[in-house]
């Protein structure tokens, strides 16, 4: 890790945001430098300005989180939707959460349920549940328990444990209503 770190510092001292992103993903982790979260920040600054859409995330997850900057959820929001504005599935859904609990931005279910749409169908099985939990609930969407069991299922085909306990849940309370049906 100490070679690329010293390869990644000379790329990024001449401005190139990927090895600057780098950098910032090493002190990080602690690979080949001590942790530090301030200088990843430093490092995914200089990244972020220059467009690079996982610098903008890791950013937004700083700030979101508190690691290395003092924990700013208007800023966490900023970061996140230039990244997302950019397609980064993570800082779709991660966005989408913060409209969901009103976190640095108001509350909107509806901008939550179109954020999660969009990193869902880029496969992100996170997304993929949280849609299906608008579903099931109807916020931000019309209810529809057939889409919500669709979502479920699709994250619940990358082992989601949420997704496959919900499925779980719903085949339950279907058995549940069908007993109590027949006793009717």
């Amino acid at each position: 890790y100490q070679k690329a770190f010293q390869l990644y510092r000379r790329a990024a001292n001449q401005g190139y945001s990927d090895a600057q992103f780098n950098l910032g993903v090493y002190y990080d982790n602690g690979q080949g430098v001590e942790q530090d979260y301030q200088k990843a920040v430093q490092w995914y600054t200089k990244a972020a300005n220059q467009g690079n859409a996982l610098a903008q995330f890791n950013l937004g997850f700083c700030y979101d989180n508190g690691q290395g900057v003092e924990q700013d959820y208007q800023k966490a929001v900023q970061w996140y939707t230039k990244a997302a504005n950019q397609g980064n599935a993570l800082a779709e859904y991660n966005l989408g959460v913060c409209y969901d609990n009103g976190q640095g931005v108001e509350q909107d279910y509806q901008k939550a349920f179109q954020l999660y749409r969009r990193a869902a169908n880029q496969g992100y099985s996170d997304a993929q549940f949280n849609l299906g939990v608008c579903y099931q609930s109807g916020q931000g969407v019309k209810q529809d328990f057939k889409k919500a069991i669709e979502w479920y299922d699709k994250a619940a085909q990358q082992k989601s444990p949420k997704a496959i306990q919900a499925l779980e849940q719903i085949e339950k309370d279907i058995q549940d209503f069908k007993s109590l049906r027949k006793n009717l």
